[in-house]
């Protein structure tokens, strides 16, 4: 096992290429299923999470090839419908199999991903979408066990205890895709992921009405085929280095990134004293002198995402006086606090808000990831920090950031990977 080392107080310059989404590849993987046909896709970042995807698709019948970012999958001649535990409960995401699974082959057994360290996460809405849809579902020995002589569109109201579930839509939206007649998803999520795999969706035969929007109509066809398709840019990847810019002082340019999924960022951060503007097709950052401390709360999109809650964190537990960030989609997403405070940070927690009060410096610790974002903030504050930092648990990071330690190294961070001590 390896750890991240990190010495601090070095300022970042150059450019860094943003990678394709994570968020956006696994639902997209997943619809591969749905066809027989073989699906290009371009883009795909070689992260923990999605090589996870790919052997799943694989362990269901898939043949798959990864040439650079390009992901080819094919039909292996047979498919199967049992996603097992072994793979399912590693990661999430690959939950969103279930419809698919059933759309296709009209049975499913996945088992059920379990809880998180941010939280419970249930699949209530997963399963009520599909048996609207007429799904017959019970859950026996930790599986989730559905079948269907064909699936009937619906009108299905997705809207939950904190806002639109993502993974919820993208598994009912694949699953109507083959459906008989007409499915309104009211309350669907809206993240750009989510635009992303309709897109795909559309560009493979479906008929979708409503892309981008909480209302999504539609239309069942009898059978998809393969396509060609390219998955957006990491819109969280690009936060995390704007952050880590701003906490370091720094001015860098991202490559790859898309503006407009950054607006909620965009807005806080010209509220605490960071230019992020639009030049053509890069996105350029320039922290000003006087840095002002302001609060967020978090969103469904186009909020605040929670998913940069935990590195915006980090940034303000080095902006003179008091913040506040509320998380009204993981209330429990908190994790962090106790490893900033390691670093001299002033935080702490009232139930779903986090009390900062900005300090003058950070100073380097030994500190341990507890999740994939939690480590994002932990490598901002180790960057603005005064010494080294060690970052354990390394593996929460390659979850989700493509290359991190090498594209940080190429904009001038002094940072390494060391092996642990036994």
């Amino acid at each position: 096992m390896q750890k991240l080392v990190i010495e601090g107080e070095n300022t970042l310059k150059g450019e860094v290429t943003v990678s394709g989404s994570k968020n956006a590849a696994l639902p997209i993987l997943a619809a591969t299923l749905l066809t027989d046909e073989p699906c290009v896709l371009h883009n795909v970042p070689r992260l923990r999470d999605t090589r996870t995807m790919v052997a799943l698709l694989e362990s269901l019948g898939k043949t798959v090839e990864w040439k650079a970012d390009q992901v080819t999958v094919k039909s292996a001649g047979t498919a199967d419908y049992v996603a097992d535990y072994k793979l399912v409960s590693t990661m999430r995401g690959s939950f969103c199999v279930l419809g698919p699974l059933l759309a296709k082959l009209h049975k499913a057994k996945v088992s059920l991903p379990g809880g998180c360290i941010i939280g419970v996460r249930p699949v209530d809405l997963h399963l009520k979408g599909l048996k609207m849809l007429g799904a017959h579902i019970d859950i026996e020995n930790g599986y989730v066990n559905a079948q269907t002589r064909r699936l009937n569109g619906a009108h299905v109201y997705l809207g939950g205890m904190f806002g639109s579930s993502v993974l919820a839509t993208a598994n009912i939206l694949m699953a109507a895709t083959l459906a008989k007649g007409e499915t309104i998803i009211e309350s669907a999520a809206c993240e750009p992921e989510i635009e992303n795999l309709t897109q795909f969706l559309i560009a493979m035969g479906a008929r979708i009405k409503g892309k981008g929007s909480h209302c999504l109509t539609v239309t069942g066809v009898k059978k998809l085929h393969g396509a060609s398709f390219k998955i957006i840019s990491d819109r969280i990847e690009a936060g995390t280095y704007i952050l880590m810019a701003a906490a370091t002082k720094s001015s860098i340019t991202l490559k790859n990134a898309c503006y407009g999924h950054l607006m909620a960022l965009i807005d806080k951060l010209d509220q605490a004293g960071v230019k992020v503007a639009e030049e053509g097709n890069l996105i350029k950052v320039t922290p000003r002198k006087a840095m002002k401390p302001t609060g967020v709360t978090t969103h469904p999109y186009p909020g605040f995402p929670t998913d940069l809650q935990a590195q915006f964190m980090a940034f303000m537990a080095l902006t003179q006086g008091v913040s506040v960030i509320t998380d009204k989609i993981y209330p429990d997403r908190f994790m962090h606090i106790a490893e900033l405070n390691r670093m001299g940070a002033d935080i702490r927690r009232d139930g779903a808000n986090a009390i900062i009060q900005g300090v003058k410096k950070l100073y380097g610790a030994p500190v341990m990831a507890s999740d994939l974002r939690a480590s994002a903030a932990l490598i901002v504050a180790g960057l603005a920090a005064k010494g080294r930092t060690e970052i354990h648990r390394m593996y929460h990071l390659e979850r989700g950031y493509e290359f991190l330690d090498e594209k940080l190294a190429a904009l001038g961070a002094k940072v390494h990977r060391e092996e642990e001590s036994a």
